[in-house]
C-alpha cells in the first residue's frame, strides 16, 4: 500500500540537486502536461478536475532521466510519466501531485532493420514510420493520432489502431519485441525485456515500469490509397465492410465503418457523405484497387472518394484521422454533450451482435465500427459508438446491457487500470513486474486499485 506523495520539500530538494535539467516552471504548461483526453468522459472530466503535478521535467538524455528517477526514488516523490496522443482515461493525470516526467525529449531512433525497428519512448510515431520507410518497410500499426502519439504511448497506453485488420492489437504476439524499462529506485537500472516479458508493461500506463525504448515488428511497405464508400442501407454497409475486411487477397490496412447519424458529425468529410448514408472509410494497397472497385460494384455501393497514396502524404489531413478515437474527436467538436464507449463483439457472431444492439439503443449509441484480427487472427470488429449522454446512472445501465448481451465493454469512464481494459484484475506479471521495477510505489499512484494510496503521509 503506498503512501500520497510526498511533501513539497522532497521535490525542493531533488530540483536543488538537479538544476541543469530542463524543468517547467509556468504555471499554464504545468496544467497543460497534467492533463490528457480524459475530458471524452464527462464522468472523469469531473473526477480529475483541477489535479495537477508540482512539477514537469523533460530529460533530453537516457542520463538525465536516470539522474531524476534516483532522485525522486530518494525522496519519496511520485512519478507520473506522460508520453504523446494515445492518452484518453487519465493515464497523464497526476493524482497525487508529485512530478510529471515527459518523455518528448527521448525522441532518438536507435535503428531500422529488416522486419524491426527501435526508438527511443519519447519518438513520434511518424517519424519512426518515416524511418522505416527509408527501408521500404512501415510499422504494422499506427494510431489515429499518429502524428503527434509516441512509441511510448502507443505502448503505455494504446490498443492497436490502424492496422490491426492484418496484425491484430499492438499485443498481440510478435507485434511487439521488446522493450528496455527504467527501475524506480535510488540507483535505477536498465532492464531489456522481451516478448512476453515485455508485454507485462503494455498498457498498463505507466504504473508498473518506466519505458525507455520499443522495439516493434515491421511490414513491408505499401503505397496505401484512401476511399470512401456509402450505402444507403445499414445491413449492405455492415455485409460490404465484412466482405472487405475478410477478402484473404484485397490488401487493406483499414476498414472503417460510421453508420448513420455518425457521418454527420464530420464536418470536414460533407460534401463526400450525403444525408442518411452510412460510409465505409478504407486504406487499400493501390494494386488492390481494381478488386475493391469490383467488390463496391457487386455490393451494390457508391465510391465517393479516392486519394492516391502520394497525395497522403505527412501534412495532408487523411482519412486515417477520421477512425479510430478520431471520429470521437470531430464528434465532439460538433456536439460537446456527446461522449464514447469501447466495445469488441464475438468473432463469428459479431455482425449479429451489431444488429442487435443497434436495435435495442436507437440513436442513443451511434455506431462506429473498426474491422481487426483479434489476438488469436479471427476477424470481428470492435466500437467506439457516440453515446447522447444524460447521466452516469445511464451510462452505467447501458454498459451492463450490452455485457450482459455478450458485447465487451472496456469502460473508458474510469481511471484504474483494472477496471478499464483488464476487466477487473491484473494479471500476474503485471503484478510481479509493478513490484521489480517500482518497489517504492511511486508510479502514477492511484491509477491501480490492487495499490491503493493513503492520503495524508
Amino acid at each position: 500500500m503506498a503512501e500520497a506523495a510526498s511533501a513539497p520539500q522532497g521535490l525542493a530538494r531533488v530540483r536543488a540537486a538537479l538544476p541543469g535539467l530542463h524543468w517547467i516552471d509556468d504555471a499554464a504548461q504545468v496544467a497543460r502536461l497534467s492533463q490528457d483526453f480524459h475530458w471524452y468522459s464527462p464522468v472523469l472530466k469531473r473526477q480529475l478536475a483541477g489535479r495537477v503535478a508540482e512539477a514537469v521535467v523533460r530529460p533530453r538524455s537516457v542520463d538525465e532521466l536516470r539522474a531524476v528517477v534516483g532522485a525522486c526514488a530518494r525522496e519519496g516523490v511520485a512519478i507520473t510519466p506522460r508520453g504523446a496522443g494515445t492518452g484518453n482515461y487519465g493515464q497523464a493525470v497526476p493524482l497525487h501531485g508529485g512530478v510529471v516526467i515527459d518523455f518528448g525529449g527521448l525522441n532518438r531512433v536507435a535503428w531500422v532493420r529488416p522486419g524491426a525497428a527501435r526508438a527511443q519512448a519519447g519518438t513520434r510515431l511518424a517519424d519512426l514510420d518515416l524511418a522505416a520507410r527509408e527501408h521500404r518497410q512501415e510499422l504494422r500499426l499506427l494510431p489515429s493520432t499518429y502524428r503527434i502519439a509516441s512509441v511510448g504511448g502507443l505502448f503505455a497506453g494504446g490498443f492497436g489502431g490502424i492496422g490491426s485488420i492484418n496484425y491484430g492489437p499492438l499485443g498481440a504476439p510478435g507485434n511487439l519485441l521488446g522493450v528496455c524499462a527504467l527501475s524506480v529506485e535510488p540507483e535505477p537500472q536498465l532492464v531489456e525485456l522481451r516478448g512476453a516479458q515485455a508485454l507485462h508493461l503494455h498498457h498498463m500506463w505507466g504504473t508498473n515500469g518506466l519505458v525507455v525504448e520499443v522495439e516493434l515488428a515491421l511490414a513491408p511497405a505499401q503505397a496505401w490509397a484512401e476511399h470512401i464508400v456509402t450505402f444507403a442501407e445499414r445491413d449492405a454497409a455492415l455485409d460490404f465492410a465484412h466482405a472487405l475486411a475478410a477478402a484473404p487477397g484485397l490488401l487493406k490496412k483499414n476498414v472503417c465503418v460510421l453508420l448513420d447519424p455518425v457521418p454527420r458529425y464530420l464536418t470536414r468529410l460533407h460534401e463526400h457523405l450525403p444525408p442518411g448514408a452510412h460510409a465505409i472509410i478504407a486504406l487499400v494497397a493501390e494494386t488492390s484497387e481494381p478488386a475493391l472497385a469490383e467488390l463496391v460494384a457487386t455490393r451494390g455501393g457508391t465510391a465517393r472518394y479516392r486519394a492516391a497514396a502520394a497525395d497522403v502524404g505527412p501534412r495532408q489531413p487523411t482519412l486515417q484521422e477520421c477512425c479510430w478515437n478520431h471520429t470521437t474527436l470531430h464528434a465532439l467538436k460538433v456536439d460537446p454533450t456527446l461522449t464514447y464507449l469501447q466495445n469488441s463483439f464475438t468473432p463469428g457472431i459479431h455482425l449479429q451482435q451489431v444488429r442487435e444492439v443497434h436495435a435495442l439503443f436507437g440513436d442513443e449509441l451511434m455506431w462506429h465500427l473498426e474491422f481487426i484480427r483479434g489476438m488469436d487472427g479471427a476477424l470481428t470488429c470492435t466500437a467506439l459508438p457516440l453515446v447522447r449522454y444524460s447521466s452516469e446512472d445511464r451510462l452505467n445501465q447501458i454498459i451492463a446491457t450490452l455485457r450482459e448481451r455478450g458485447v465487451r465493454v472496456n469502460n473508458p469512464h474510469v481511471n484504474t487500470v483494472e477496471d478499464g481494459k483488464f476487466g477487473g484484475t491484473l494479471a500476474p506479471g503485471a503484478v510481479a513486474m509493478k513490484r521489480r521495477l517500482d518497489p517504492g510505489e511511486l508510479l502514477n499512484p492511484g491509477k491501480l486499485r490492487s495499490w491503493p494510496v493513503v492520503d495524508g503521509a
